[in-house]
């Protein structure tokens, strides 16, 4: 095997692997790892800012990305109706919406995919430039607004989660009777 072959494939497996935990955690009962979630959202924060200021310089590529910033977050509070908070003596847990969080991250990972497909084969754009053949592809509006929608899905529902998971638990009141 070439050396070369290592790192392509060693970023696939990566990506690979990404894949799939992003994929289990759209499924079943999950515990509430606040430490975890909010690292999650200052991630995701950052990523969204950078993605703001890149493509703040055409108007297309920002609407692209506050569109589908601003329709992610709708289906986070979607996703968080239909999510299930449950408190155990385990600790806290959320069931999440399967079809939601699956669809969007589905969605993101089959426009990256693409993407992808489109840089190996070096299938240059009709808009691209004589500098660099692919500076259209890489300021795609569809391409933005699905990775605005994945963050904004993300951001919004995990902010969700954290928010109704810190509340506390709607039990019976209980009704203690008065002497009379």
């Amino acid at each position: 095997m070439h050396t070369k072959l290592i790192v392509p494939i060693l970023i696939a497996a990566i990506v690979v692997w990404r894949i799939y935990v992003r994929m289990r955690r759209t499924f079943g009962r999950q515990s509430v790892q606040p430490r975890r979630m909010t690292i999650r959202i200052t991630v995701l924060a950052l990523i969204g800012v950078l993605l703001l200021l890149a493509a703040k310089l055409d108007v297309w590529t920002l609407g692209g990305v506050l569109a589908g910033g601003a329709c992610g977050a709708l289906l986070a509070l979607l996703g968080l109706r239909h999510t299930q908070f449950e408190s155990t003596p385990e600790g806290r847990f959320y069931t999440p919406h399967t079809y939601i969080g699956l669809t969007v991250t589905v969605l993101f990972f089959a426009r990256l995919a693409y993407d992808i497909a489109l840089l190996s084969h070096g299938i240059p754009t009709a808009s691209a430039g004589p500098g660099n053949p692919y500076a259209a592809e890489e300021n795609n509006p569809l391409t933005l607004a699905v990775s605005g929608a994945f963050i904004g899905y993300y951001l919004a529902y995990y902010t969700g989660v954290l928010r109704k998971s810190r509340q506390p638990d709607r039990e019976a009141p209980v009704i203690q009777s008065t002497p009379q």
